[in-house]
């Protein structure tokens, strides 16, 4: 398909970036939000659609619906919102661990008790108010180019896009399950062989700050093998094909082995008072592997255990 699309430096008359498509004469007959994907294939359809309603789209200089069939020929005009930034979040000067930062990516190794995205309760001092400080660009991408999260008090790697192109390439590896994401994780009790965890994940029927394994629910799947076994409690490493919210630690409780200090999913009381006083869910995302969304480079970043984790599988190995 040949576009005729605008030059980066092309901007409308308020100052915002401007890219322009005629829509070639083979697409006629096609709807337009399916034209859309094809003349901007670096954008998401989620989004495209959400500025076609939004006004952000002309076509031939008038909004269209989605569902409107083309013609071929017609000029579509896209004009990139201002403030993409769907929040008020401010920057602030949080350090941050940087593994791995180019024009298009930031890998961050995350430190245990940082809140990735701002919510309730959780308005500032999170890991996206430091991206912002860090890279104040990311104020024009959603999310501030953040594609996956890490629970509160999960520790470990996660990749940051510093661009639109890059952030929906990121999004399109991680629905392709082809971005590779290996936990470390303590588990309470002895696993046994090493196995796989098909079981669908929704909210919880009564507690709905809990997910839980549930009929109906999204598909999820988490991969397991044991690295080392100890009196009351196993060392894992968990492979995910999916990404969905707690799903390590909904997947290891609803298999009879909770992680090792979570509040949420875990036992109170184990009757092992080394494991029960550990302070967080015992998990590290410890090895994060992709294609780069410019070069397509396999690219692949590791992290250390940090020091809590280590400790506590040290005094494990110490016990008789």
């Amino acid at each position: 398909m040949k576009t005729l699309e605008s030059n980066a430096g092309d901007y409308s008359r308020s100052g915002l970036p401007v890219r322009r498509a005629r829509i070639p004469a083979d697409c006629a007959g096609l709807r337009l939000d399916a034209v859309l994907a094809q003349l901007f294939p670096d954008l998401s359809r989620s989004r495209l659609a959400a500025w076609l309603k939004d006004g952000h789209i002309m076509v031939d200089g008038a909004q269209a619906a989605p569902s409107r069939k083309t013609w071929g020929g017609e000029m579509v005009e896209l004009r990139m919102p201002e403030g993409i930034l769907e929040t008020d979040d401010k920057p602030e000067a949080i350090g941050l661990s940087i593994v791995f930062e180019d024009k298009s990516l930031i890998v961050i190794d995350k430190p245990a008790d940082l809140v990735v995205h701002p919510g309730s309760g959780n308005r500032s001092g999170t890991l996206l108010n430091a991206l912002l400080h860090h890279a104040p660009g990311l104020a024009e991408i959603p999310r501030a180019g953040i594609v996956h999260r890490l629970d509160k008090d999960t520790s470990g790697l996660l990749v940051v896009a510093k661009t639109l192109e890059a952030q929906t390439d990121l999004v399109r590896q991680l629905q392709a399950r082809t971005v590779k994401r290996h936990y470390l994780a303590l588990v309470h009790g002895q696993a046994g062989q090493d196995g796989t965890v098909d079981a669908a994940i929704g909210r919880h029927p009564t507690q709905r700050t809990r997910m839980a394994v549930v009929p109906g629910g999204r598909q999820a799947r988490t991969h397991y093998r044991v690295l080392e076994r100890f009196a009351r409690a196993t060392l894992l490493e968990c492979m995910l094909d999916t990404g969905r919210t707690h799903q390590i630690r909904v997947h290891m409780a609803s298999i009879g082995h909770p992680l090792v200090g979570d509040a949420t999913y875990g036992k109170r009381k184990s009757g092992d008072t080394l494991l029960d006083t550990f302070p967080r869910q015992a998990l590290h995302a410890w090895q994060l592997g992709l294609l780069h969304p410019v070069n397509h480079e396999a690219m692949q970043w590791e992290s250390a255990l940090p020091e809590d984790f280590t400790q506590l599988l040290d005094t494990l190995r110490s016990l008789p």
